[in-house]
């Protein structure tokens, strides 16, 4: 092909590990506001995200950095990429 193919930029969320589900793996909960489409008021989301911890260094509490990966499980589509700030 003659065109060069771009891969686009791989989602990254910050979040708070809620539980730690396994060997290497954890749950981590992101929050954010949006608009309700009809009311207009403000809403607060939030989304669990089953993520990878390959070195298992996230505590209970902390806050993570996660980005977008291959699927690596039946429900992990995330990785932890740094923590941002351990708990107390």
């Amino acid at each position: 092909m003659a065109e060069t193919e771009t891969r686009n930029r791989r989602k990254v969320r910050t979040g708070v590990v809620i539980s730690l589900s396994g060997e290497k793996s954890c749950t981590v909960q992101i929050n954010y506001r949006k608009r309700h489409p009809k009311y207009g008021k403000m809403m607060t989301i939030s989304k669990k995200l089953h993520c990878h911890d390959e070195n298992s260094v996230a505590g209970l509490g902390d806050t993570v950095t996660v980005m977008e990966t291959r699927p690596i499980s039946k429900t992990k589509r995330w990785r932890v990429v740094e923590i941002v700030e351990k708990a107390q």
